[in-house]
């Protein structure tokens, strides 16, 4: 397979995400989690709306109609309340364990994905059941502990990780049906904006002087964690195999474990490194694309 600029752009996206964990853990040292979740997703909101514009000024250009029917907003509503529960879970349990794990387990969705696809009538083959027995392996070795106890915040990371998948299900369904996806991207972050901010006055009470505090982390993790990297996944994914796409995107788990050894200077042991080994073995397995199917899609 020839390395392409779109692959190096999805091996820098799969970076900002890894490191994007650094910036969520950095930005609670002064903002609970929902407040921080709330501001992220305004910031992202606002910093879609040119990509929206820009995108709609050259469909109209094509002479190509737009219309928001109820699979828009079906869609939207439900990607929004999904990706507010996937990032809530995955914050708060940001809490109790390092950016590393979360990180790992977070991307855990990947082998999730093929699962809940089954419900939609699509197969899963042998080598996404390989992948997830890997996974699953991987996954016990870093976060159960003596006495089958697993760590409260990876727990609350693997919950996430089921609303991740539930959410990349959606989204694939969406694409099918929904037309403008820049405008589905910007409704979904309205939405998980309007449930973040209406839940903050009944769990916490920020103050002005910590979203200061925060500025940083705040606009690395809304700008550019979610406003660039959308931006640039939907450049890099026009000339790459959807497998192969998912495969370079896996590496975010890999990345945050780097960033928060280096900026963090979170422990990363012989049961760290073999946990996450075997899950990093499993996502590749899952999602290493076929070499006959390859060929063919791209011929």
């Amino acid at each position: 397979m020839r390395i392409s600029p779109a692959h190096l752009l999805l091996i820098l996206i799969a970076a900002i995400w890894g490191s994007g964990f650094v910036a969520q853990r950095a930005g609670m040292e002064h903002l609970g989690p929902f407040s921080f979740n709330a501001a992220r997703f305004v910031l992202a909101f606002l910093s879609l709306l040119p990509v929206w514009w820009f995108t709609r000024r050259q469909l109209a250009a094509e002479h190509q109609q737009i219309h928001y029917d109820n699979y828009f907003w079906l869609s939207g509503l439900l990607a929004g309340s999904v990706m507010f529960l996937g990032f809530t879970f995955q914050q708060v349990g940001l809490q109790y364990t390092t950016a590393g794990n979360a990180g790992f387990i977070t991307s855990i969705y990947i082998v999730l994905v093929p699962i809940l696809s089954l419900w939609l009538g699509q197969t899963t083959g042998i080598k996404t059941w390989i992948g997830i027995v890997f996974a699953v392996i991987g996954l016990y070795i870093l976060s159960v502990g003596p006495n089958f106890h697993i760590n409260k915040g990876d727990f609350l990371e693997l919950i996430g990780s089921l609303f991740w998948a539930t959410h990349v299900v959606t989204l694939g369904w969406a694409a099918r049906r929904v037309k403008d996806l820049v405008g589905l991207s910007v409704l979904q972050f309205a939405v998980a904006a309007i449930l973040a901010t209406i839940a903050v006055p009944f769990i916490e009470q920020p103050s002005w002087q910590a979203y200061q505090a925060a500025i940083i982390p705040l606009f690395y993790s809304g700008l550019i964690v979610s406003g660039l990297s959308f931006t640039l996944q939907i450049l890099a994914q026009r000339s790459v195999n959807a497998s192969v796409a998912a495969l370079i995107l896996s590496g975010e788990a890999v990345f945050a474990l780097i960033a928060g050894w280096l900026f963090l200077g979170e422990t990363v042991g012989v049961k760290q490194l073999t946990g996450c080994g075997l899950m990093l073995i499993g996502m590749l397995i899952s999602q290493w694309p076929d070499r006959k199917k390859l060929r063919n899609e791209t011929a």
